[in-house]
């Protein structure tokens, strides 16, 4: 998902010396079945601790929104969407969840996260 991560962008964390949570919620995503080439829906919660950079959210949701007319599979989208942004922004705690909607009777939670290597919750904000 190389051509998503291009747009993507970021700021200089205004508080680098704190360890602080965002987290960003995304009602409305949707990619395509890589098997049927149906359209998939989901929301996502993506939440993370920055170290020295931000990413911006204008082009989040212009990120999110590429991913239209990708057909992957749920826990590939929501691997890639981890991948792309922790290696944009280096963060030093970061997770993402893909709450995926009903298909075929089943709803799907995907879930994953990275740890910075060294870094420890001393402030406590992961809870």
């Amino acid at each position: 998902m190389k051509l998503h991560s291009k747009i993507l962008d970021t700021f200089k964390n205004p508080e680098i010396k704190e360890d602080y949570l965002i987290t960003m919620d995304i009602p409305e995503f949707t990619c395509l079945c890589p098997l049927t080439g149906q359209p998939d829906f989901a929301e996502f919660a993506i939440e993370y601790v920055p170290d020295k950079l931000c990413v911006e959210l204008k082009s989040l949701k212009l990120y999110m929104g590429s991913y239209r007319d990708v057909g992957a599979f749920h826990e590939d989208n929501t691997n890639s969407i981890l991948k792309d942004i922790r290696t944009l922004i280096k963060p030093r705690y970061m997770s993402v969840i893909g709450y995926w909607k009903v298909r075929g009777g089943i709803t799907t939670t995907i879930s994953t996260k990275y740890i910075k290597k060294g870094w420890k919750d001393n402030n406590k904000i992961l809870t």
